[in-house]
């Protein structure tokens, strides 16, 4: 630990110096550091605003390998913090303001400290877009998802919803077709985004019915969704819709503004890799659903945080 004097009277700026400080707290996170600390390198994780992420949020994970009963989201996060701890990691609950990826060490300023390290693992995840409808924040994980391929099994002979016009859409919608009576796909336009190959498959299956021009004005229900209330915006037409769950599929927004001007992004926004989970500075990585728009799902996070582990304890060694 270095102290730096000041010349003034405040409080002395203390840095702390690590072999390798990840940013974000979720499978990716988690699981990197396990894998660092196993490996002896003095690792930090500074876990954001919402430390677990988006499992945190969740409730019952059936796809994660290793639960044969399934496991509930939180308790899933809080397993994975406690062995990162357990091999050595330290984790510090607080949010990164800035980054300074311009020279080595690696400085990473938080609200309340200042940080040193060798080498970075930015594993900050995404964030699915909101439709904006009453009752959405409400219902979150209560009938309310935004991955048909993490909660589609629990919609069995259930009348559902996707919101959205996209191929993601038609996708979700098609999969949710092997487990709901119904899906309503709600779609604020007259037409669809989804490429054409997407739309025929959609378009042909019977399970689906479409509602155009139409936006979800408010999700209802008690314990869980049963109903929604949708608009035609051509006619402000009013309707009511039974429902077991709605599943919004609009895009995510990936959790990068921190990192613009410092490191290369994709045509998506997402973090661009340049070499596996390398990014195009040397020694900063990247892993999780910060730079997979594709999977989204925690055991592909975990094994992105796994891989950029590695990477960075090879990059370590070649530099000693």
């Amino acid at each position: 630990m270095q102290a730096e004097v000041r010349s003034d009277n405040k409080k002395p700026e203390i840095r702390k110096k690590f072999d390798v400080l990840i940013i974000g707290a979720g499978p990716a996170g988690y699981t990197a550091a396990i894998y660092t600390s196993r490996a002896k390198r003095e690792t930090l994780i500074i876990s954001g605003i919402l430390p677990g992420g988006q499992l945190m949020l969740t409730t019952e994970v059936e796809n994660f390998p290793g639960f044969a009963k399934g496991i509930m989201g939180p308790e899933l996060m809080t397993t994975m913090r406690e062995q990162a701890e357990r091999m050595g990691t330290t984790i510090i609950d607080d949010e990164v303001v800035n980054v300074d990826f311009r020279h080595k060490p690696f400085k990473i300023l938080t609200y309340s400290e200042e940080y040193e390290a060798d080498a970075v693992i930015i594993a900050t995840g995404a964030t699915p877009r909101k439709i904006g409808a009453k009752g959405e924040q409400e219902f979150s994980a209560r009938g309310v998802s935004y991955c048909a391929t993490c909660d589609g099994p629990f919609f069995k002979n259930q009348e559902i919803v996707v919101a959205g016009g996209g191929d993601s859409a038609m996708e979700e919608a098609i999969f949710l077709t092997k487990f709901a009576n119904k899906v309503h796909v709600i779609h604020r336009k007259d037409k669809l985004r989804a490429s054409k190959v997407m739309q025929d498959r959609a378009f042909g299956n019977q399970k689906i019915q479409f509602h155009w021009n139409t936006v979800i004005e408010e999700i209802k229900g008690n314990q869980k969704v049963n109903q929604i209330t949708i608009k035609d915006t051509t006619t402000n037409n009013v309707n009511t819709l039974e429902v077991g769950g709605i599943f919004v599929a609009i895009g995510h927004e990936p959790n990068t503004k921190l990192f613009q001007g410092q490191i290369d992004f994709d045509a998506n926004g997402y973090i661009a890799l340049k070499n596996h989970t390398q990014t195009n500075i040397e020694g900063v990585f990247a892993a999780g659903d910060v730079h997979d728009h594709r999977y989204r799902q925690a055991i592909t996070a975990a094994a992105f945080g796994c891989m950029a582990a590695i990477d960075v304890d090879k990059y370590l060694a070649e530099r000693k």
